[in-house]
């Protein structure tokens, strides 16, 4: 059933000030235009809702069954109505995307340095998650985008790939390898490696890359977070296979990395956003920064 709004808001507002002429002047309409709404809704609804003397206008039986309801309605609509407003106005002012941590913590504190000499009013929330979680986030609206490895299309999301990263040895500065330009990962079998959880994107793109392989490597350590394993790198405990954007460009105390072959390993990074959803101008500025800066770092590659 299709309601009238326009045909309610005329019959509180005459119900209200107990004439067309105050109402028709409340509404900024002539007296013919609002007399044309009520008649309308009393149409709609096969009642009538006013009787009109030359002195008076009262509300039938009818319209007195009516003005209970159809106030409540039409509060309910306005305070509905002024919410969304006020999270409109806020979402204008305001950016939230997801990103992989490995990206976020070296690639993007220059970019939002960048982002906000540009956009200076507006906050920034990053959801430095995992792949599995950004989807969700962007998917649910939390996130406008997401810049994550791209795995299995999901229909509910458009997907676009940006650049492929390699994957790199990270040893101790001192280790023999370190001279090396690249290795073979026959080089690095007996070596003590440690790996991230099987959680972990990276995890599981290394052992589908490896297959079988990967049951000569020694496994020595496991931890959650790729922080975790460059730290033990750096106290020369073990070495550990990390995506390039995932080391700091200046580079890590006591860390070197090299190249690895045979085979060559590597993850596609894309952007996520949510299929009929257009970004809004924030997020497409830093979106804009995003490409350009993995841009430049794939002809790098």
């Amino acid at each position: 059933m299709r309601i009238d709004f326009l045909g309610v808001e005329a019959f509180l507002s005459i119900a209200e000030r107990g004439s067309f002429q105050r109402a028709a002047t409340h509404l900024n309409l002539s007296q013919t235009a609002l007399s044309h709404r009520i008649r309308k809704l009393e149409t709609d609804l096969g009642v009538k809702l006013f009787t009109r003397t030359t002195r008076q206008v009262s509300l039938t039986p009818a319209g007195a069954e009516l003005l209970p309801g159809a106030r409540e309605m039409l509060q309910n609509l306005t305070a509905s109505y002024e919410a969304l407003k006020v999270r409109g106005q806020e979402r204008q002012k305001r950016l939230a995307f997801g990103c992989l941590p490995t990206i976020a913590t070296y690639r993007l504190p220059p970019l939002l340095a960048a982002f906000s000499r540009l956009q200076p009013d507006i906050s920034v929330q990053i959801h430095d998650n995992s792949a599995n979680e950004i989807a969700t986030l962007v998917n649910s609206g939390e996130a406008e985008f997401g810049i994550t490895v791209l795995s299995a299309a999901r229909w509910d999301l458009e997907m676009k790939p940006l650049m492929k990263e390699r994957y790199l040895l990270l040893c101790p500065e001192d280790h023999p390898l370190a001279r090396r330009e690249a290795v073979g990962w026959s080089d690095i079998e007996g070596e003590p490696l440690v790996r991230i959880s099987p959680q972990a994107s990276n995890r599981t793109i290394l052992d589908a890359a490896l297959g079988s392989r990967r049951e000569h490597m020694w496994w020595r350590y496991e931890v959650q977070h790729l922080a975790t394993a460059v730290s033990l790198v750096a106290a020369r405990v073990a070495l550990t296979v990390a995506p390039s954007l995932s080391v700091d460009p200046a580079g890590t105390p006591g860390v070197r990395t090299v190249a690895i072959r045979n085979p060559t390993v590597s993850r596609t990074l894309g952007l996520v956003m949510r299929r009929g959803y257009p970004l809004s101008d924030a997020a497409g500025l830093m979106l804009d920064l995003i490409r350009r800066d993995l841009g430049d770092r794939e002809g790098e590659d």
